[in-house]
Parts: structure tokens; C-alpha cells; sequence
């Protein structure tokens, strides 16, 4: 039997455990979270294991994210938090007048596109907290590039999916539509470029990809193709280690990544949860919903409004939390969704890959990479196997937005890793995959844990909902009827989606207990979580 003979949806419903173990990986695809226990088995700590598992999913999972992507971290090192923003800035020579007459940022094209962080985020972690030598983290993901592997279920129909929308494009056509066509699932896929691309960043810790034979390669390209991008631009970029931001919740913080990210919205929301009786109503019931829907939509509002690269922001994290402008939020989450006029329904998504990683020294490791809408912006430069992303998208093109678009600019980043701690111990390292999915998989992924204490797969495989920018309500299928039409009778506009449908994005989940870890996979994705 070949494999295209084979359905490979979701025809009947699944049922996933939660592992355990002392060491642990969890992503969204098996052979990257094996790269990580691979590392584990060598020696390495759980920062070597996220690295590897990143790099490896460039290769076995590049519908989500790629060499050319973005990416931000939070480690625990057993004692203390640290935050690692790796996105990178638009070209220096962009201006706002480039985008005069267009309505919204474009999403592919040159004009899309900024420095890619990924690598440097590599380059980084292993610096400061890994163990093994950088090229060790390389071999899985060029081995797999080099030798093929077999494409997954999930990874397969993104592909297809994305197969239409790039293959205009000659570069794209001639790396990932191997025959023209799109890899359909458990055929093999291999990609020389990418094994070689890998191996000489491995040998040159990342130097010739921002100052190296690499960087000439994609400026060259750019400049040969109507685009802006650098040597200079790829030369200037540094990773930023920075302070996570947090808020208390009960005997809990959450942490998250400060701005560009909108991780803040996770905060916001919790804050505005902390004072209501969300704790003793369960969370799929009609009046914890409707706390948290008006919740979530409001501190969406509020990280849409301010929220942009730091030095252009006129309120900073602590304003945004402050007891001001949370009373001022409280008062449009009560007004809300009654004051909410006729919407249409819009769908928006991003694709992501998230990855955790934890070892018996304690450290836990919460990692989020992007090429932001499928492969990104559509540009591979040609030789290399590297999708540029589309990050620059999320710049805004109004003036008077403190994320307005310009050059030497960081933009407004979906990308937000979590991670919660009890009285000064560390927690959970988690994260939930989809663009704007993210913070309101946070929300829902901790109250579950933390206020009703649900184990990491009965959280992670309960339904979801997802609030829309234009105030739409989806379910995703497993709330009960009664629950929609309640919602409705109150002022709601819900609309029920499959379960599985990208808009709820997927997840994955490390806690921590006294004698190790419980690791949870989304079911929603080809995930995986591995122990040792």
C-alpha cells in the first residue's frame, strides 16, 4: 500500500497520556523533538536539546518555520528566568513612503521581509548555556536534509496548502515543490541545500550567515531582486537578552516576553481575571467563558494599540499593567461584547513552530521560532534552502502608530514563549503555536493547570476558543451546545469550528514535579513528547 492511498485526517477522536520522565523534550514534530533527546543521551542540557530540536525543525517542519525565521526563548537555569529576543530589524534603508497606496503591510515579497533571528537565537543559547560543542546540535537536522525523511500528516497538508500560493515563484518551485508538486504524506523529502547551509553555519558558529559567504548570498540576492535587505543590516543584528515581564495570578507568575512581542495580552488578560470568581467556576462553563472572552478581547485591544518595538513605544509593560489602565480595561470588558456593533467573520492565523525542553539540573527551556505565514515571504534564496520570513507584516502602515513601519525597526512579533512559576520555582515551561492564538492559548492553557487543576494533556487536548480582532467568537468543536447558545443570549457573536482547525493553533507543555517532569503534546499537530 503507498501512502497517498491512505486518509490521513483525524476520522474518529484521539486519546493521549501525558509522559514522564527526568529529562524530557515536546514538539510538533517527532523527529525533531528525537534530535533533542538525542542531545539529552550525549550529555547535553535541556538548552542543547531546544537548539537542536529548533534547527532540526527548519528541515522536518519548513511549512512553519525555516533557517530564515525569527525566534525568542525564556531559560530557566535552575535559579532565574532569562528572556532571549532574537527578531530581527526591518533593512536600513526602508522608509514609509516604500508603501505609499498600499492598504496593509504586504506578506510576501522583499517587503516583508527583515534580518532573520533564528540563527542567532542558536548562536546565543549555546554561548551561554549549553554544554556540547555547536556542531554536535547541527547533525540530526543535516542528516535528515541530506538523507531525506518521511513528511508527516500535519506537515504534509500545510505543504499542499502552501504549494499554491508560492509556487509562482522560481526559487520557492525549485527547493520545496520537488516534481511541482507539494511532498504528500510518508513520502520522503530531502534538501542538499539545506544540509549544506546548515553544515557551514554549524562550522562558523553563525558568523557566515550574518557576516560571511551566506550574508553576500541573501544580500546579493536582494539586491538583484528588487529587495533592500544588506550586508550591513545582517552584519548589525544582535540578539537581545532581555527581562521577562510577569504578573501574579493566586500563588502564581506568569512570564513573558516584553515588547516587540505580544505576550503582554497574556498578562493583561490574567490581571483583569484575577479579581473575578474565574477560580471557582469550571472553565468550560458559560460564566468562566464569558470572563474570559471579554477578558481576552480587551487586552488584545490594548497590545494592538501600544505595543511595538520599545523605542517606539509611548506606555511602557508597566503602564499597561498599571491600576489605571486596568480599571480603564475593566471598564470596556463590561461594555463588551454589548457594545460591540454587526461583525463579519475574519479569520487570521500565523504558523508557527513552539518547542520546550527541561533536564534533571532543573533547567527548563520555552522556545517559539517563525517564519510567520507558512514558508514566509515566498523568497528563497536560491543555492541555500533558506525561506526568508514575512515578519514585517506585522508593521502597521498608519503614521501615527507607534509600530508604524521604518527602517532599522523591530515589528510588532506575534511570537510569545511562556512560563510560570510558583513562590520563586520554577513551573511550567508551555507555549501554544498560531499567531494570535498565542496569548489566548496562555490564558486558557494556565487556568485550566493552575485553577482547576488539570493535568498538562487534559489542558492541552481540552476544546478551545479564539477571539477574533473584529469580535468574533470561535469554539472550537467540544463545547456543549448549551454553552454557544448561552454566549449568543449574551450579546456573543459565536461561531463553531472543527476541532483541530488552525485557528487553535497547538501546544506544548513541561511541568514540573517534585521527582521530574509531566510533558504534554497537542493532538491538534504530528507532535511529540519524549522522555528520558
Amino acid at each position: 500500500m503507498k501512502s497517498h492511498e491512505l486518509e490521513w485526517g483525524h476520522l474518529y477522536p484521539s486519546f493521549r497520556t501525558p509522559v514522564f520522565g527526568a529529562n524530557a523534550v515536546a514538539t510538533s514534530q517527532p523527529l525533531a523533538a528525537q534530535a533533542g533527546l538525542q542531545m539529552l543521551l550525549r550529555g547535553g542540557n535541556a538548552v542543547d536539546a531546544a537548539i537542536a530540536t529548533a534547527i532540526t525543525l527548519t528541515v522536518v517542519e519548513p511549512t512553519m518555520n525555516g533557517i530564515g525565521g525569527d525566534a525568542f526563548a525564556l531559560v530557566w537555569d535552575g535559579e532565574s528566568l532569562h528572556g532571549l529576543n532574537a527578531s530581527g530589524r526591518s533593512p536600513r534603508g526602508w522608509t514609509l513612503d516604500m508603501f505609499r497606496g498600499l492598504t496593509e503591510m504586504p506578506a510576501t515579497g522583499w517587503q516583508s521581509v527583515t534580518v532573520p533571528g533564528a540563527v542567532s537565537s542558536w548562536i546565543a543559547l549555546s554561548r551561554r548555556f549549553g554544554v556540547l560543542p555547536f556542531s554536535d546540535l547541527f547533525q540530526p537536522a543535516i542528516e535528515y536534509a541530506r538523507e531525506g525523511f518521511m513528511i508527516s500528516p500535519f506537515v504534509a497538508r500545510t505543504w499542499a496548502g502552501a504549494a499554491a500560493k508560492y509556487r509562482d515563484s522560481a526559487s520557492f518551485a525549485e527547493t520545496f515543490l520537488p516534481g511541482g508538486r507539494a511532498p504528500l504524506a510518508g513520502e520522503v523529502f530531502c534538501c542538499e541545500e539545506q544540509a549544506e547551509t546548515l553544515s557551514e553555519i554549524a562550522e562558523t558558529f553563525g558568523e557566515s550567515f550574518y557576516r560571511g559567504r551566506i550574508a553576500a548570498l541573501i544580500a546579493s540576492y536582494a539586491r538583484s531582486t528588487g529587495g533592500l535587505l544588506r550586508e550591513d543590516d545582517l552584519a548589525a543584528h544582535v540578539p537581545e537578552w532581555v527581562e521577562p515581564v510577569t504578573t501574579n495570578f493566586g500563588q502564581y507568575t506568569v512570564h513573558e516576553m516584553p515588547p516587540n512581542s505580544q505576550g503582554v495580552a497574556t498578562l493583561i488578560a490574567l490581571a483583569l481575571l484575577s479579581n473575578t470568581g474565574i477560580w471557582e467556576e469550571h472553565p468550560d462553563a458559560v460564566d468562566s467563558l464569558d470572563l474570559q472572552l471579554r477578558a481576552m478581547f480587551v487586552a488584545n485591544g490594548a497590545v494592538r494599540a501600544h505595543v511595538a518595538d520599545p523605542g517606539s513605544m509611548e506606555h511602557g509593560v508597566a503602564s499597561l499593567l498599571a491600576g489605571e489602565c486596568l480599571e480603564e480595561l475593566r471598564h470596556r470588558m463590561d461594555r463588551w461584547p454589548d457594545a460591540c456593533g454587526p461583525v463579519r467573520l475574519e479569520q487570521s492565523g500565523g504558523d508557527t513552530v513552539y518547542l520546550t525542553a527541561a533536564d534533571s539540573s532543573g533547567m527548563m527551556v520555552s522556545f517559539i521560532q517563525s517564519n510567520y505565514f507558512g514558508f514566509g515571504s515566498g523568497i528563497v534564496v536560491p543555492g541555500t534552502g533558506i525561506s526568508l520570513h514575512s515578519r514585517a507584516a506585522g508593521f502597521s502602515l498608519d503614521p501615527s502608530h507607534p509600530n508604524v513601519v521604518a527602517g532599522g525597526k523591530r515589528p510588532f512579533h506575534t511570537l510569545c514563549p511562556a512560563f510560570a512559576s510558583s513562590q520563586g520555582r520554577a513551573l511550567i515551561s508551555f507555549g501554544v503555536m498560531g499567531g494570535p492564538m498565542q496569548p489566548q492559548g496562555h490564558v486558557q492553557i494556565f487556568l485550566r493547570m493552575c485553577a482547576h487543576g488539570q493535568n498538562p494533556q487534559a489542558a492541552c487536548d481540552a476544546p478551545r476558543w479564539h477571539v477574533t480582532n473584529d469580535g468574533n467568537v470561535l469554539l472550537e468543536h467540544g463545547f456543549s451546545d448549551g454553552v454557544q447558545h448561552e454566549l449568543r443570549d449574551r450579546g456573543h457573536h459565536v461561531w463553531e469550528a472543527a476541532y483541530g482547525d488552525a485557528v487553535f493553533g497547538g501546544g506544548q507543555f513541561i511541568l514540573s514535579l517534585p521527582d521530574g517532569y509531566c510533558v504534554a503534546s497537542d493532538p491538534r499537530r504530528d507532535g511529540q513528547a519524549v522522555v528520558l
